[in-house]
This record gives structure tokens, C-alpha cells and sequence, in this order.
């Protein structure tokens, strides 16, 4: 059941619909991105998935496999997403990383959900593009 979860919440996150996100989050859901910054609570990541979909509108992760540990699960794969849809002919504003996630699952809800990927390339990309918002 709880692969389900995991695997919803996926879609939902590819479907960028953040009601689903939203649904699929407990009231005290922790996010942690790969730099080991926490945002706790759902109405905060509600609003924090709006933005990083603006920044990236299609943004998608690809989970190929899930394991169960001791406490959590651990879903692997890739990440990848366009910079606010510029195309560059110079150079690219994509980015397709792989990517991992450490999630744990409360309740059929996601409690936690920790993002484990070399971000480089998309910050790079960002910074690039900072003069063209």
C-alpha cells in the first residue's frame, strides 16, 4: 500500500496538480531539498510546489524503483525539468538528473519526503538565465 503512496504522490508531482500533492501530505509533512534545507508543514509546501512549477513548468521525476528500509522507503530515478520553458540554442536551460527520494509514509499520507540529487546543473542554469526573468 505504502508503494502506492509513494508512487501517487509521484504522479501528482508530474501532473504538477498540488491539491493531489496537498492530499497525499500529512499536516506536519516535512520536505528536505539536497542541501538538507527542511520546510515543515503542508499549507507551507503547498505554496513552495507552486513556485518551484513556475520555475520550472515542466518540471517531471521518473521513479524506476522503490525499496523499503527499516522506517522509510527510498525511491530512485531521475529529475528533470526546463528553466520557465526558455529555449536557448546556445546553450541548454534543461536538465535531466538522476535523483533520489527518501520517503516515509504515515497513515497512507507522506510524512516526509527527502530529495537526494546533485543540483549544479539546474542552479546553474538558473543563474544563467537570472537576467531573463
Amino acid at each position: 500500500m505504502n508503494r502506492k503512496i509513494i508512487t501517487a504522490f509521484a504522479c501528482a508531482i508530474n501532473k504538477h496538480d498540488v491539491d493531489a500533492i496537498s492530499d497525499l501530505m500529512t499536516d506536519d509533512h516535512t520536505f528536505i531539498d539536497s542541501h538538507n534545507n527542511a520546510v515543515k508543514g503542508k499549507e507551507v509546501m503547498e505554496s513552495a510546489w507552486l513556485s518551484y512549477f513556475e520555475m520550472f513548468p515542466d518540471y517531471r521525476i521518473e521513479v524506476s524503483d522503490i525499496i523499503y528500509g527499516d522506517c522509510c522507503y527510498a525511491a530512485f530515478g531521475f529529475a528533470e525539468g526546463t528553466y520557465r520553458n526558455l529555449h536557448n540554442s546556445e546553450q541548454s536551460n534543461h536538465f535531466h538528473i538522476p535523483a533520489a527520494w527518501k520517503a516515509v509514509v504515515e497513515n497512507e499520507k507522506i510524512k516526509l519526503w527527502q530529495v537526494y540529487a546533485d543540483t549544479k546543473i539546474p542552479f546553474d542554469i538558473i543563474v544563467r538565465n537570472s537576467g531573463n526573468q
